[in-house]
């Protein structure tokens, strides 16, 4: 019997001594964050799959695991054998986990669930579904920690302070716009959980979540108040007399609860798709809940002049170090060992050279096939040998204390088909005409998606994942409310207008099973461009200064206008990387950033 097989007969035994007929294990910690700690890790350790987003669900007889496109290849793989079912996400004939429950639980069951790990929004949902299948919600069922030997403990990092001359914007300044946020909706007491929110308002940062500089903790905001609950071991003297200066008061981390029971006649501003369900369910009734999305997220979607100066500088660091990164990838391959594991560390040594922290999150570093799977991570005893043919993808990035940054490169190791540069050249095409699209105040990545996919849209091609995600600011790599992509995704809040100071990538990309992948990605922010009769018109201006692979690219294949952008692109690139290089890798650099003609 498998290592997985053994751990799913514990939990249904625990199952069956609890009188619960189904768990719903998700892929989340206590504050809905997308990466989680080891800690938090009880889907993977119940299912034996390691991505990054899933939902496992353990019934009596059967067991499954929902995740989507972009871990289709390594959750089958990983499933094998283990008696975990992969539930294809999106794909005909394979319903929703809800749809799925309300099928299969037995009139008068009981769903267990750890309410910490699963949003107030889920939470309620399930309960209407199955209501009138009298079932019953077992939020406090944590069956997977009753099993879990050996568990990791839970991340205690120390908290520092991110200086106002990185913030541009001092603590109590934020705190005082949202209480006026608060106020305009007449809220008395505001609950956060969200980390990157909690980190932004009080200008201060952590490490309790792999690549996100976050600190385990919740909020309670009142109009005269501020409670900060997290491991109080974590706060220095320095930070605890910052803190304090605030108005900040600390708490114990599993505070929170008590303090949200012990509410009464309040209205209480939180955000159900971000809160978790036993918080939730911990408020009396007395109180009134204001479900809004935090007013943080839209003030720290919003970069100031001090965070947009520092992230250029960010992006500079960065740019250097991917610029040596590919050239020693160019003048090394086939001469040295190499694998997709061994090239991946080598960046993490540039980034650090150039004042990274550590990655925002983990290396996506992949050669042919394996580059189709779009969130490919390769692992050291199965990942692929570098060669000096066909095409690498590379999608990286790093924290620093200027910002963060995310780029993606796909580079041409040795002699490249003529399928693989047709391919290449849409995808850039695609990338460099949502990067110089205009458009009017009001816009949003709905309006702006189709700029990058008309290439590809034109021959019938098109990939399986968004064209762009919102950026924090040493923060979470993935940030909301801003994005770009062609379709509705509700639950992903990634669909506000554009406003100056939003900070977005643009990656669009090409996925050809059992062949090659590739994905072109430059962070980019908003800016205001032109006042006219009709209106505000806003732009994009690049943030990443990287070179873009000249081999692979069909010059016929583009408008003049998509030359003209590469070229005006490449020499800014010269110009802001050059000087950080030696004298043999700038020469490198004048030449594969040359201008190309139509």
């Amino acid at each position: 019997m498998s290592e997985i097989a053994v751990r799913l007969e514990k939990l249904r035994m625990q199952m069956e001594n609890r009188g619960v007929d189904a768990v719903l294990i998700p892929t989340s910690d206590y504050h809905g964050s997308e990466y989680v700690g080891d800690y938090f890790a009880c889907r993977e350790y119940i299912t034996g799959f390691t991505g990054s987003a899933g939902t496992a669900l353990v019934m009596k007889d059967w067991a499954g695991l929902w995740t989507d496109g972009r871990y289709f290849v390594q959750a089958a793989a990983q499933l094998a054998g283990s008696g975990v079912e992969l539930m294809k996400m999106g794909q005909p004939g394979v319903p929703t986990v809800e749809a799925y429950l309300e099928r299969n639980l037995p009139a008068g069951g009981t769903l267990g669930f750890d309410g910490r790990v699963v949003n107030a929004k889920t939470g309620e949902k399930l309960e209407k579904l199955l209501e009138d299948r009298k079932v019953t919600i077992a939020f406090r069922e944590t069956l997977v920690d009753r099993i879990w030997e050996n568990r990791p403990s839970l991340s205690a990092e120390p908290v520092w302070i991110l200086d106002e001359k990185y913030a541009g914007k001092s603590a109590s300044h934020k705190i005082a716009d949202l209480r006026a946020a608060m106020n305009a909706l007449r809220a008395d007491v505001h609950v956060m959980t969200t980390l990157d929110d909690i980190m932004w308002l009080l200008n201060i940062r952590g490490n309790d979540v792999p690549c996100n500089p976050v600190a385990l903790s919740y909020l309670a905001v009142t109009r005269t108040e501020i409670f900060l609950f997290l491991n109080e071991t974590v706060v220095s003297d320095e930070v605890q007399t910052y803190l304090e200066a605030n108005g900040v008061t600390i708490c114990p981390y599993n505070g929170i609860y008590e303090y949200v029971a012990g509410l009464r006649n309040r209205r209480i501003l939180l955000e159900k798709g971000q809160v978790n369900y036993a918080i939730v369910k911990s408020i009396d009734e007395s109180n009134r809940v204001i479900d809004r999305m935090n007013p943080t997220v839209m003030a720290k979607a919003r970069k100031n002049p001090t965070e947009i100066e520092n992230l250029k500088a960010a992006h500079i660091r960065d740019g250097v170090a991917m610029t040596r990164y590919i050239y020693w990838l160019k003048h090394n391959v086939g001469k040295l060992p190499m694998t997709e594991c061994s090239v991946a560390d080598r960046l993490d040594e540039l980034r650090k050279e150039c004042g990274a922290m550590q990655p925002s999150f983990a290396t996506i570093s992949a050669c042919g096939a394996n580059a189709a799977m779009c969130h490919y991570h390769a692992e050291p005893d199965s990942c692929a040998t570098i060669e000096a043919r066909g095409l690498y993808l590379v999608d990286s990035g790093g924290q620093y204390l200027e910002g963060t940054t995310d780029v993606t490169r796909t580079i041409a190791l040795g002699m490249v088909t003529e399928e693989e540069k047709f391919h290449y050249t849409l995808v850039l095409m695609g990338m460099l005409r949502l990067g110089r699209v205009r458009f009017l105040r009001g816009a949003s990545g709905l309006t702006l998606d189709f700029a990058a996919r008309e290439p590809l849209w034109k021959y019938g091609l098109d990939f399986n994942h968004g064209t762009g995600h919102g950026v924090g600011y040493l923060l979470n790599v993935h940030e909301r409310p801003v994005g770009i992509r062609f379709r509705v995704v509700p639950e992903r809040q990634d669909s506000v207008p554009f406003e100056p100071g939003m900070v977005c990538s643009d990656e669009p990309g090409l996925y050809i099973e059992g062949k090659h992948g590739i994905r072109t990605e430059n962070l980019m922010y908003c800016l205001e461009d032109e006042q006219t009769e009709y209106g505000s018109f806003l732009r994009f201006e690049y943030l990443t200064y990287v070179p873009i692979d000249l081999e692979p690219v069909d010059v016929s294949l583009m408008e003049p206008e998509d030359v003209a952008a590469l070229n005006a692109y490449h020499e800014k690139v010269f110009e802001k990387i050059a000087p950080y290089l030696t004298t043999e890798e700038a020469t490198w650099l004048r030449q594969v950033t040359r201008p190309l003609e139509k």
